[in-house]
């Protein structure tokens, strides 16, 4: 049962979500040996097609060690091939299976920025992100399953039903989304000790269907830059380099966040102080997932939960550029179902969302009963 599973994931994968064609040149990055029966899965498919797989096993653990003592110019070098080896693949598929949540924890922030500035944005957000077809998912283990407060069995039923889903008739229910958002220019959002106002005006939308991430279902823009005014109260947990934070809340003045407040103050304003671009909203974005109700502490998850949005402080994406850089992007989600205290999105004066649930006609092939 859990092979067939696998086989039918592995094969969405490559002939859906990266769209791998015959002589093609496939990285397979794995963190955590536990995704290794999914990557082989996956050069199977590759090889049926006449691809070329090639793979990249990572232990937390030992990349922690390396942090520790990191300087400028080892993690320079550190990146200079694994960025060569991206330049060579057309395709790649990231595998996240760590056996440890919060291995990263008690890194020196200093190491980290150090990191991520010198090495993530070069491997990653621009030569991954930017020159290959790509997609990132995670995949169950007995580490996911303490997260997300569940028994392995159950969560590997979750998981699967969820990256099986049909992501194809989701992404036909979700160009009417895309059509008005590409027409709007103000959006409200109001919720529990949350107002927010912002443009989206010129920002083209996009429709996350199953390519970019494993499990998807969401549809984003991002705000005109200096245009977020008001406060946000996040609903959710999130971690960001094996910290964990609750009550996350911002306010902004003129797009920028001048007041960040959570259960790890400190450390909340220290990751906002990564960059100039880090105090900026790099995505808007609305969870469709019909499957995915609540968080499990997992960002690839949690943001796409059904009547969700997220609020991404950072980077903006490639398809929906608002002109912000930084070297972070931190999808931090609110869920705006009646079990989480409920909530409204507005588009130029116009309810299209209220309690999670679409309301305009065009809309409703979007809600939960119409996706399952």
């Amino acid at each position: 049962m859990r092979d067939l599973r696998i086989e039918k994931l592995a094969n969405h994968l490559i002939t859906y979500s990266i769209d791998l064609k015959k002589n093609e040149k496939i990285l397979i990055e794995v963190i955590g040996i536990d995704g290794i029966p999914l990557a082989k899965a996956i050069m199977k498919e590759a090889y049926k097609i006449g691809a070329m797989p090639f793979f990249h096993l990572i232990d937390q653990s030992l990349l922690k060690e390396m942090l520790k003592d990191l300087s400028e110019e080892q993690v320079k070098l550190y990146a200079k091939y694994d960025e060569a080896r991206m330049k060579d693949m057309d395709a790649y598929i990231g595998i996240r299976a760590s056996n440890n949540a919060s291995e990263m924890t008690g890194i020196a922030q200093d190491k980290l920025k150090l990191y991520n500035e010198l090495y993530t944005v070069p491997v990653h957000f621009v030569e991954r992100v930017l020159h290959t077809k790509w997609c990132i998912l995670r995949y169950p283990n007995n580490s996911m399953a303490q997260m997300s407060k569940m028994s392995l069995e159950d969560l590997e039923d979750f998981y699967f039903k969820v990256c099986n889903l049909d992501y194809r008739k989701m992404s036909k229910a979700m160009e009417p989304l895309v059509e008005l958002m590409n027409k709007t220019d103000k959006v409200r959002i109001v919720g529990k000790d949350t107002d927010l106002n912002f443009s989206i005006k010129g920002i083209p939308a996009e429709k996350y269907r199953g390519t970019f991430n494993v499990p998807d279902g969401e549809v984003a823009s991002s705000p005109v830059k200096n245009s977020v005014n008001g406060y946000i109260t996040y609903n959710t947990e999130t971690s960001y380099n094996g910290v964990t934070f609750n009550h996350i809340r911002f306010e902004f003045e003129n797009g920028k966040i001048v007041k960040a407040t959570s259960n790890h103050t400190e450390e909340l304003n220290q990751i906002l102080d990564t960059d100039e671009g880090a105090r900026y909203i790099g995505e808007f974005a609305m969870g469709v997932n019909p499957y995915i109700e609540k968080p499990i502490g997992d960002t690839l998850f949690d943001e796409k939960i059904k009547g969700s949005f997220h609020f991404t402080p950072g980077d903006a994406l490639e398809e929906s550029d608002n002109g912000n850089r930084s070297s972070i992007h931190w999808d931090i989600v609110n869920i705006q179902t009646p079990e989480f205290g409920g909530g409204e999105i507005w588009f130029d004066d116009v309810l299209i969302r209220k309690d999670g649930l679409f309301v305009l006609e065009e809309l409703l092939p979007l809600n939960p009963e119409n996706l399952v």
